[in-house]
């Protein structure tokens, strides 16, 4: 499956042998692999499971986005303990593997017992230990990767991010069609065990854990100083928090999008309900392939700010665009500018708290904080417009959606000064 991503940079820029690790040497298919197959194994939940209950279990809207928002908000109560953790550990392989168990373990559960109980306590565990693999994997690239080259090896994180959703989104549509929608589901086990061997790849002593959580001071290619500043530090960055609360809005706009644009597809095209949903994640996620190498190339060179204000700009054009026709082909269409948007945020958005953070040795925390609010605007989003679109409709819902995504894009375009710092190493 890992053909699908031919442009990627070489691995001498990548780190591959990088001087920072005494006890043993990283190869950069390592973190490749673990990218991609993460991807595998969160694709075949999220946007799957709400199509699935809407047309095979007939849940209303509003009890999926209740089942969203009580699974979303238990799942935040760990994300910010999660990036403490994470910064703390010198066993962050492990901590993968653990969260991929749950995981898999969950999503068995939902294909043995559907019920409303049984489906609520199980995304509920998959929210506890969903938001740990972002951050992980981002600690594990900091920790492994020359700081001259982390801009490129975080787009290259992130183009086989996507390609991995591309594959799932392949496969499960594959799946769906031939078996059942609620065969997806089994993917995820499988999935899972690809990727703890991908993380047992990554030598232990090739990680530099000082780096890894972000107490390497400017212009020092180690974290040898060790430096770590108390937890004020994250309350004092007045550019953490804007970007904190812009990202809240950004998810709350984004999120409930392409579950939203799945039902009406699944709703007109029931036999092809899952295939639909593939095809929405596959138009998006080849966006996202290019988007990603593209940001890692440039971002060094533009600053992060003009790429990001771009990403902004484009949610709340697609979220109107939605209200324009439901003919399958425009929606699907229309779906491909989550490649832009999206993508761009989910490319840089480590990057810009690695800028933001160094030195503080906080690096992690602050992911998970960032998380938490992105987490309280996309757990929020579901219920609210699950409820609009049974009182009012999709349009609507649509519309509620591009109005907070414009407020995000103004407040990003207010309050956020650029993060790029010059490189020395």
């Amino acid at each position: 499956m890992a053909t699908i991503v031919a442009p990627v940079p070489s691995s001498a820029a990548d780190g591959h042998a990088r001087k920072g690790s005494p006890h043993g040497k990283f190869h950069p298919i390592s973190l490749d692999a673990l990218n991609f197959l993460l991807a595998d194994v969160r694709g075949a939940l999220g946007p799957y499971l709400n199509v699935y209950l809407v047309t095979e279990q007939h849940w209303s809207q509003s009890a999926i986005g209740l089942v969203t928002t009580v699974g979303g908000y238990l799942g935040l109560i760990g994300q910010t303990p999660t990036g403490a953790l994470i910064d703390s550990t010198h066993r962050k392989r492990g901590l993968i593997i653990v969260a991929l168990t749950v995981l898999g373990l969950g999503a068995v559960s939902i294909y043995a017992a559907p019920s409303f109980w049984s489906v609520m306590i199980a995304n509920a565990v998959i929210a506890l230990v969903g938001d740990i693999f972002g951050p992980a994997v981002a600690a594990l690239t900091l920790g492994l990767v020359a700081r001259r080259a982390l801009a490129r090896r975080l787009g290259r994180n992130s183009a086989f991010d996507h390609a991995g959703n591309v594959a799932i989104a392949a496969l499960a549509g594959l799946v769906g069609w031939a078996f059942s929608q609620r065969s997806v589901f089994l993917l995820v086990p499988v999935f899972a065990g690809l990727a703890a061997l991908a993380v047992l790849s990554i030598p232990a002593g090739a990680i530099d854990h000082e780096r890894a959580r972000g107490a390497d001071a400017a212009g020092s290619e180690s974290g040898a100083d060790g430096h770590v500043s108390g937890l004020a530090v994250l309350f004092a960055c007045r550019p953490l928090l804007v970007y904190a609360g812009c990202a809240l809005l950004f998810h709350f706009a984004n999120a409930p999008l392409l579950p939203l644009v799945g039902q009406k597809l699944a709703m007109s095209h029931k036999d092809f309900a899952t295939a639909m949903m593939s095809a929405c994640i596959i138009a998006a996620q080849f966006i996202m392939i290019i988007v990603a190498m593209i940001v890692g190339r440039t971002a060094d060179r533009w600053g992060r700010r003009p790429i990001l204000l771009i990403g902004f700009a484009i949610l709340p054009i697609r979220a109107w665009l939605y209200t324009v026709s439901d003919a399958a082909p425009w929606l699907i269409g229309v779906q491909l500018l989550d490649g832009l948007g999206a993508g761009i945020f989910g490319a840089i958005t480590p990057l810009v708290v690695a800028d933001l953070m160094r030195g503080t040795g906080r690096y992690n925390i602050a992911q998970g904080a960032v998380a938490t609010l992105q987490g309280i605007g996309a757990s929020t989003s579901g219920l609210v417009a699950g409820m609009i679109v049974d009182r009012a409709g999709y349009g609507a819902a649509f519309l509620t959606l591009a109005a907070a995504a414009a407020v995000a894009f103004t407040a990003l375009a207010i309050g956020m000064p650029e993060t790029r710092k010059q490189i020395s190493e």
